[in-house]
């Protein structure tokens, strides 16, 4: 005797969460900066791109941690450029031949000082991130500018020039600073504690409190993080340079917390993508390169920057609203 199985309604299906528009954007601009800019696609632009990046993939990546914990760092470019003052400084009481190491830890303690002191007044003191990074921005020129009277430091490093010249495998010395500071920040964020705790700084704090974990301390850890890699980077600012000033990395902050934004992460409930920041970078660096292939001077390059992140903003907005409509 057959059996007769009930009805069952038929399951919602729920549509598919679209791509975040920074990639739909990233391909349009190369494939518009291919085809209407002289010498943009060619190898050796390619590669310049990739060296005028570097330093930015590496401050920038940090920052999407501190974003993710709904926070804020304005002072990255300052020390940046205090980091460098210090490794330039270093360097030359090294003679400049074997003190890189030495010389490059020094500049690394500058920024960890600076991120923690960012962290222990933001996370333990609870004072808003745009004030203290903001002050810290100030107080980081401010030594700058004194430790240099304003003036460059000549580097007379052999051995700096040949390290940044030098290449791995075919991959320039930058790119490889740059991929190493992707995937010590990737293994941090998706596969430590420590990145969970980053999500639920910005998702959910109380929960992690009320879960035994010391939230204060791993807040403070994250822009100490920051300023590490500000110390860092300093070896590639220096590097291109061949001199360290006290200024020179001033507005790098801007464009690693429009990466950050372009990528799609959220200052709000620790929502964002690590692979999102990486295309925002260079999204950012083509339409800098394309610009300046273009002889646009640089104070219009900014505004374009901003531009595009206001369109990416909006376009994900409207994005985001038609999929949960549709997914209601």
């Amino acid at each position: 005797m057959a059996t007769i199985e009930p009805l069952q309604a038929p399951r919602a299906v729920r549509p598919r969460r679209p791509l975040p528009s920074i990639v739909w954007v990233s391909v349009v601009l190369a494939a518009v900066s291919a085809m209407g800019v002289h010498g943009f696609a060619s190898g050796g632009n390619v590669s310049d791109i990739g060296l005028q990046i570097a330093m930015l993939v590496v401050v920038a990546m940090p920052m999407t941690l501190v974003i993710l914990s709904e926070g804020l760092d304005l002072s990255v470019g300052a020390v940046l450029s205090l980091s460098g003052v210090v490794f330039a400084q270093a360097l030359a009481l090294g003679g400049g031949s074997t003190g890189i190491v030495p010389a490059l830890l020094a500049a690394a303690a500058v920024g960890v000082l600076a991120g923690g002191v960012n962290g222990v007044l933001i996370a333990q003191l609870g004072l808003p991130p745009f004030v203290v990074t903001l002050a810290m921005l100030g107080i980081a020129r401010g030594i700058a500018l004194v430790l240099t009277d304003g003036n460059a430091v000549v580097v007379a490093a052999p051995a700096l020039a040949q390290l940044y010249a030098m290449t791995v495998f075919g991959v320039p010395f930058p790119v490889v600073c740059a991929l190493m500071a992707w995937a010590l920040i990737h293994v941090l964020l998706y596969h430590t504690k420590f990145g969970t705790y980053v999500f639920a700084i910005g998702g959910n704090r109380d929960a992690l409190t009320l879960a035994g974990v010391k939230a204060k301390a791993f807040h403070i850890a994250i822009y100490a993080l920051s300023g590490l890699f500000a110390g860092l980077a300093a070896l590639l600012l220096v590097g291109r340079m061949n001199a360290a000033e006290p200024t020179a990395a001033t507005g790098i902050e801007f464009d690693a917390i429009a990466a950050v934004v372009l990528g799609g992460t959220s200052f709000e409930r620790g929502d964002g993508w690590l692979a999102g920041t990486v295309l925002g970078v260079v999204t950012i660096g083509m339409l800098r390169n394309a610009l300046n292939l273009l002889g646009v001077e640089s104070s219009l390059q900014v505004v374009s920057v901003g531009v595009l992140v206001l369109l990416v903003i909006l376009v994900d907005s409207v994005r985001k609203s038609r999929f949960l409509g549709a997914s209601a």
